[in-house]
């Protein structure tokens, strides 16, 4: 959800949306580890490239042998691997601090590291990116980034990423992030201490997208998605003790409007009400809710466990938007592409405040229990409710707003047997009144963390052959996925 001054603005228009809670944290992270020699060294002191052995992939595996990049035995940092490399080469990085920003410019690159937790790159709060890929089919895989202004890992304007067993922690804007890209897969991956978003993919329909197996906490929104869509499944992650869990919202100030087409399943989001972390102005102001679709078009929410939130569990929210670039599409465009989209002239005339509603959700089949509004919810400022043909069923909750939700608007054709939509409604608007109570945004430099749960090693990490991101996304038998246990 970039641009957060804009939605600042937007958010004292009108209604805001958001989640959170808390967990047992350490007052920081453990120091960064000292140079070493496993530790990536000076350029000055390096050996000259190609000296090194250069690991050797394939022999052993029936496939074509092929030699590694290494860092830093032949290549003294990451960026002198990864300009020399060619498409379909591999660089290695093996253990150690790499205080570097790396810029990605060569198509179908795998850039891993052998161990997850020791290859480190570190922007010592002063670099930007850890990882920049502008390139199409570049995979990253089995690190670390930590301790960036901007973004851990990032991907832009690309057809092809793929993030595996990636770490991203205190960066000051994202942790793992895809925009204006498709076809594109994030997996097995963690995110902590960003003030905008652990994951986010943004900017995109048809997206092509997968996340699955992440684990994002302490953010300011553990997920966001502007405008993003068509076949994009989020799936068997953990997202806690976020300000906000998974958060896909509309807004004319990126393309690709509106947020559309999301299957969200399998999730564990639970305590997203944490108000210690670092946060943009949308997630400190809209804490306290699960999932919320903010101006979200015909997404599916199904079997996911969510609890413990202050505000709603899961909620079917507007997003307001002043000063709108452009006027929100009628329905029968709801189907076009970004690429068509892309040659549309803008409005003439524009909207004083542009209202996105929330259409078309199907929210079947989850267990959603503690919170503190209503379990499961939907709410316009702007248009009857019974109008925006959203469905609930099969849900296990207490309270919904308004009451009786499901009997008011249940799926699969079946008639209401509730016609009173006024009963129990959500306030959305006075959440703007509770701005003032919202704990401010912590210094992402400062912000307690928790430690890192134990976290996967990429198996095989050091001799498995380049795999770049050409064959992405995963398929996930969504039918096959259940509601995940609660820890």
């Amino acid at each position: 959800m970039p641009t957060t001054s804009r939605l600042a603005l937007v958010l004292a228009a009108s209604v805001v949306v958001a989640a959170g809670c808390g967990s047992d944290t350490n007052d920081s992270l453990p120091p960064s580890p000292t140079a070493s020699a496993s530790t990536s060294v000076a350029p000055s002191t390096a050996p000259p490239p190609g000296t090194g052995a250069g690991t050797t992939i394939g022999d052993e595996v029936g496939l074509p042998v092929i030699e590694a990049l290494d860092v830093p035995a032949d290549y003294p940092t990451i960026q002198a691997a990864v300009d020399e490399a060619g498409p379909g080469d591999l660089v290695l990085i093996a253990p150690g601090v790499y205080r570097e920003s790396v810029t990605v410019q060569t198509d179908d690159l795998t850039i891993r590291g052998v161990e997850r937790e020791t290859v480190i790159l570190d922007g010592d709060f002063t670099l930007d990116n850890g990882i920049f890929v502008s390139a199409d089919g570049v995979a990253v895989e089995n690190m670390t980034a930590r301790n960036y202004t901007v973004n851990g890992f990032y991907w832009t304007e690309v057809e092809g990423y793929r993030g595996s067993y990636l770490t991203a922690i205190r960066n000051g804007d994202y942790g793992v992030y895809a925009f204006d890209s498709t076809k594109g897969q994030f997996d097995n991956s963690y995110a902590s201490g960003s003030p905008d978003a652990g994951f986010y993919i943004g900017q995109c329909f048809p997206c092509d997208a997968v996340l699955d197996n992440v684990i994002a906490e302490h953010n300011g929104l553990g997920y966001s998605g502007t405008n993003a869509g068509g076949n994009l499944v989020i799936a068997n992650s953990v997202f806690r003790n976020n300000r906000v869990g998974v958060v896909p919202n509309s807004g004319s100030y990126e393309l690709c409007y509106p947020q559309r087409d999301n299957v969200i399943v399998g999730n564990l989001v639970y305590g997203n009400n944490q108000g210690d972390t670092p946060a943009i102005d949308v997630a400190r102001l809209a804490q306290g809710n699960g999932i919320l679709t903010a101006g979200g078009v015909d997404n599916v929410i199904e079997r996911n466990r969510v609890y413990d939130h202050d505000r709603t569990g899961i909620a079917l929210v507007p997003f307001p938007e002043e000063e709108a670039r452009d006027d929100e599409p009628s329905q029968d465009e709801w189907d076009t592409t970004c690429a068509e989209q892309r040659t549309q002239p803008l409005a003439d005339e524009l909207p004083s405040l542009l209202l996105w509603d929330s259409w078309d959700n199907r929210v079947v089949g989850n267990d959603v229990s503690g919170s503190g509004l209503a379990d499961i919810a939907v709410a316009s400022v702007s248009t009857d409710l019974e109008t925006l043909r959203n469905c609930f069923g099969d849900n296990v909750h207490d309270v919904s707003a308004p009451a009786e939700l499901e009997s008011l608007a249940p799926c699969d054709g079946a008639e209401p047997t509730e016609a009173n939509w006024k009963a129990g409604t959500l306030d959305v608007g006075s959440w703007l009144a509770e701005q003032e109570t919202m704990p401010e945004s912590v210094d992402y430099q400062e912000a307690p963390l928790p430690l890192p749960p134990q976290l996967d090693n990429m198996p095989d990490a050091a001799t498995a052959p380049p795999h770049p991101a050409t064959d992405v996304p995963m398929e996930i038998d969504v039918d096959a996925i259940e509601i995940p246990e609660r820890p």
